[in-house]
């Protein structure tokens, strides 16, 4: 309606100029129509950008968008991988062709695009809208290849990020009917400018789901990881506080019924064990009993059984563990492996699985842990058995630990017993030992008192009193005036008491000679016996030398008085000597005793019954001696000591029958020292033997001089010293031998005399001596006969052809008794055959009385003269000197 109203009110210009106005107005609602669509398809494109949740969906979408614009049922999509540089195509839809990769499988698809059209874009960085004659002419110029089917028109556009060419986007026609122009061109352009952001934001949104997918695969199976990790961890945990409980299970004090169950809950915390059982062998191997079972069965444990064939003695000897399940079990059935010999003892058809573990203590198998199951649901694994297996070790540890508990403490109980019962026996032991030690207190205390006192008159011994006196001696060097004396008294004709009266009579006398001794003296002072019949006395608090001697007479008065000894009276006496502190300041109590005893010979040599006190001209004496036996040792050795010859003679004709040789020393200072002193130097300095051998060498050297008529007898008296021992015997032997080779007498001629006192104090030796010298033909004799007291009838066994009777016997001629007992010695020399010698014949009457008698020989001052060395034959002599005479 309104346009009849314009056309009838407007002119035809005005027609004219509308109709232009219309088709402007036609042309741009055209325009804003594309422009619309346009913008529809890029938002369209946007909104498939967002849904999209790929790029293939993105690329699908964008395709179905297009088609709506455009024709573009032959589409695709070619894109540059930055990385690889290659060419790829994640889209591609085309009516004719199939896909590059597959038209072109022997070449590489990012080389197929390259050599296309595609390529040439991507290149150029420019569209291209090219019909069939513009591919020909660019495959003519080398720019492309042709590719594919031919198409009516293809149209492709670069994608531009950054002013770079990142891809293509190409749609193509094979209708002619279907053309493209500037307008799909622009349009094409338009898009790919549009869609290379949204195509670069959808990668990416791509790349990070991508990279979110893997980082949360990672994260799952670092998660994983972790969980087994703590799951691990926790199990650890659970079998390391297990494995405590254990041990400390181990070191517990309860009984085997709580110890076994405590290690069935710890056990149950690992793995499932409703039904368990602890198999140990005894001591001996033989037998399986089981401290501990529980089954959910409610069956009672098995009793104590010896090893047969069932499930646990297969693992024994196997010695390994095992899982079994029912068929393997009645596997080992069919074979006969277990249950063969026993088939009682087969509960297993009901199990489903079972676990068997050794148990091995000090790397011997000494039973079976057990678990099994009953139910299919409960199933074991070989991680199972490992856990077992390992817990199995700390089991078998804190059993055997238990075991070892167990045996100490009955170790302990059987000890403790042991110990009450060996108390109990300690405690009678130790009252025995009491009573022993009061038993042996008093046998130490005796034998203490029995070590410092003589056995016979309970008196102290020489041990004891050396004490005492050294205590008195050390107490005298400090106080001066504090003087005290010793007493050393020796008792006369004990020896004659022991030889006539016996032994035990000996010991009544000493034992009386104490008791008399003690009322002598105070209860201060110290009487002790040194042995034999010599005792001791020690003074205390002495105030001068006269009160030693008062009590010495006291003494000598005391055993004066007879004894009455085998109901006989016997009188006895004895020789004491004195001896007084104080003279010398280096004085010792071995000094003081030697100077006592010195005092007591002293005494003697006065005739006995009497006593002596050492003094300083005693003192003197006693180094002369000393002084005179060293000397004597050199006079020795320089030959100093000469030899006298006194003549023995027929009493009735006064014929020479030998020369009795004595030795006398011409000492420079002391005069003539005879031979009785000469003696007694020899004996104090120990040179007895070696005195004899020099004379009887002097002899042998000598004898020459004499010039003695044949058979002439040469007596010679030597002590027994040389009859003693084998080594004196033998140098008396070979001093005589060398006088034999020597040729100057024979031994025949010699006489060798000895002592009759040594021979009573031992017989025997002097019998095995004169046997060895028997044997060099010796004339053998005794000297001294008749003071000794030897028995009689040893003359009639002895090899003696010579008694010298003691001058005694002759000096008491007047005597009709001595007379008697000479007359009866003679009487028995004459029956035993034995030649008689007196010495002592000093008188004119002794001769004569004597040669009435019945004596042939004897020597002394009234028989001849002393010889000389130069005329022993003719009447050269002279007469003999008495102080020259000296016993032999």
């Amino acid at each position: 309606m309104f346009r009849d109203d314009a056309f009838h009110q407007h002119s035809a210009l005005e027609i004219s100029r509308l109709n232009k106005r219309v088709a402007r107005l036609r042309r741009l609602a055209a325009k804003y129509k594309r422009a619309e669509a346009t913008q529809n398809a890029l938002l369209e494109i946007s909104n498939i950008a967002n849904k999209a949740t790929s790029m293939e969906n993105f690329y699908q979408g964008m395709h179905q968008c297009l088609k709506q614009l455009i024709p573009a049922d032959n589409f695709y999509i070619s894109l540059l991988d930055a990385q690889k540089q290659h060419l790829e195509l994640p889209f591609f839809s085309d009516e004719k062709d199939s896909h590059p990769s597959e038209l072109y499988p022997e070449q590489e698809l990012s080389e197929i695009l390259t050599q296309g059209l595609t390529g040439y874009v991507l290149r150029t960085a420019t569209p291209l809208l090219c019909d069939e004659h513009k591919a020909k002419e660019l495959a003519d110029a080398g720019e492309i290849m042709a590719l594919g089917s031919s198409c009516h028109q293809w149209l492709g556009v670069p994608i531009m990020q950054n002013d770079r060419a990142i891809g293509v986007l190409a749609v193509q026609s094979y209708n002619p009917a279907s053309s493209y122009g500037e307008m799909e061109l622009e349009l094409m352009a338009f898009i790919s400018h549009h869609i290379a952001g949204v195509m670069e934001r959808l990668r990416h949104h791509e790349q990070l789901e991508q990279a979110i997918t893997q980082r949360t695969q990672e994260l799952s199976q670092a998660y994983g990881k972790l969980k087994q990790e703590v799951y691990e961890r926790r199990r650890a945990e659970r079998l390391q506080k297990s494995l405590f409980e254990i041990t400390e299970l181990s070191s517990s004090n309860l009984d085997d019924r709580e110890f076994y169950t405590e290690l069935h809950r710890v056990l149950c915390h690992l793995l499932p064990a409703n039904n368990c059982y602890i198999a140990l062998l005894d001591e001996t191997a033989t037998k399986l009993h089981f401290p501990f079972y529980v089954s959910q069965l409610n069956d009672p444990a098995p009793k104590c059984r010896p090893l047969m064939d069932g499930l646990v003695e297969y693992l024994l000897r196997l010695k390994r563990p095992v899982l079994l399940d029912q068929s393997d079990i009645q596997s080992l059935v069919c074979t006969k492996e277990i249950y063969s010999k026993a088939p009682e003892l087969n509960q297993t058809q009901n199990m489903h699985q079972w676990i068997g573990v050794p148990l091995f203590i000090q790397d011997k198998i000494a039973g079976a842990l057990t678990i099994y199951s009953f139910s299919m649901h409960q199933n074991y694994q070989f991680k199972d058995l490992e856990l077992l297996t390992f817990v199995s070790q700390h089991i078998a540890t804190a059993i055997e630990r238990k075991l070892a508990t167990e045996a100490l403490k009955r170790s302990k109980e059987a000890l403790e017993e042991k110990i009450l019962e060996r108390t109990r026996e300690l405690a009678t032991t130790n009252q025995e030992l009491q009573k022993e030690i009061c038993q042996r207190r008093k046998a130490e205390q005796q034998l203490l008192h029995d070590a410092k006192h003589d056995g016979l008159t309970g008196l102290p011994n020489r041990l004891m009193f050396m004490e005492r006196l050294n205590q008195a001696v050390k107490h005298n060097r400090r106080h001066l005036q504090d003087k005290f004396a010793l007493l050393f008294v020796d008792l006369d004709r004990f020896k004659l008491i022991n030889d006539t009266l016996g032994h035990l009579e000996g010991d009544k006398f000493l034992v009386e000679t104490a008791i008399r001794l003690k009322f002598c003296i105070r209860d201060n002072d110290t009487l002790a016996r040194l042995g034999g019949d010599e005792f001791v006395i020690l003074l205390d608090g002495l105030r001068t030398t006269d009160d030693a001697k008062e009590v010495a007479e006291r003494i000598l008065k005391e055993l004066s008085r007879p004894y009455e000894l085998a109901d006989k009276q016997f009188n006895s006496g004895a020789s004491i000597g004195i001896a007084v502190s104080g003279h010398h300041r280096d004085d010792t109590s071995e000094s003081i005793l030697r100077d006592a005893d010195t005092a007591m010979y002293m005494a003697k040599t006065r005739g006995k019954g009497c006593y002596v006190v050492f003094d300083e001209k005693s003192h003197q004496q006693l180094m002369q001696d000393v002084s005179l036996e060293n000397e004597l040792r050199t006079a020795l050795d320089t030959q100093q000591i000469q030899l006298s010859y006194f003549p023995v003679q027929d009493l009735k004709t006064g014929q020479l029958q030998a020369l009795d040789v004595r030795l006398y020393w011409p000492h420079p200072q002391h005069g003539k020292i005879k031979q009785q002193q000469l003696a007694n130097l020899a004996e104090q300095a120990n040179l007895q033997l070696e005195l004899d051998r020099y004379a009887i060498e002097a002899l042998n050297s000598e004898l020459p001089k004499l010039q003695l008529n044949s058979g002439t007898k040469l007596h010679l008296a030597i002590c027994s010293q040389h009859l003693k021992h084998k080594h004196a015997l033998r140098s008396l032997k070979n001093c005589l031998r060398n006088c034999l080779r020597n040729c100057q007498f024979t031994l025949t001629d010699l006489c060798l005399f000895f002592n009759e006192q040594a021979l009573a104090r031992d017989l025997e030796s002097h019998i095995n001596g004169f046997e060895v010298l028997k044997r060099l033909q010796v004339t053998l004799g005794i000297t001294g006969y008749g003071s000794g007291y030897s028995p009689l009838v040893s003359l009639s066994f002895l090899p003696v052809n010579v008694l010298r009777l003691d001058a005694s016997l002759v000096s008491h001629l007047q005597s009709p008794h001595h007379r008697r007992l000479l007359k009866a010695i003679n009487l028995s020399a004459g029956a035993l055959e034995l030649e008689l010698v007196l010495d002592g014949v000093n008188t004119q009457e002794q001769k004569q009385q004597l040669a009435q008698m019945g004596f042939n020989s004897g020597q002394g001052q009234a028989l001849g003269s002393r010889l000389s060395a130069a005329g022993s034959k003719g009447n050269s002599t002279e007469t003999i000197d008495t102080a020259t005479q000296v016993c032999a």
